[in-house]
């Protein structure tokens, strides 16, 4: 595939805007017997603005992301990108 081909398809392919935004918490527990109740928890948002994912290893995860879910808007600006509370949780 050439030069010319590539830009051919790259400009082919749907550049629209985005269906619904994907804004997600997810909690993951880990599986190692001396790790029971430990976990990561995962922050991921897909909207217009882009897309952004965060990780994190905590000994309590299911709190953390609850605090998370729960604590105030800290920024000077209301973002809905920010704001937690509006993100889906799930749990593995």
């Amino acid at each position: 595939m050439n030069r010319e081909e590539l830009k051919r398809l790259w400009w082919s392919i749907p550049h629209g805007k985005l269906g619904v935004p994907m804004r997600t918490i997810l909690v993951k527990f880990d599986t190692h017997k001396s790790r029971i109740g430990q976990g990561t928890v995962t922050i991921t948002r897909d909207s217009e603005n882009g897309y952004s994912e965060f990780s994190t290893y905590q000994v309590d995860p299911l709190q953390y992301a609850l605090d998370k879910m729960n604590e105030k808007y800290s920024r000077l600006e209301y973002d809905e990108d920010y704001d937690y509370s509006k993100y889906q949780l799930i749990i593995k």
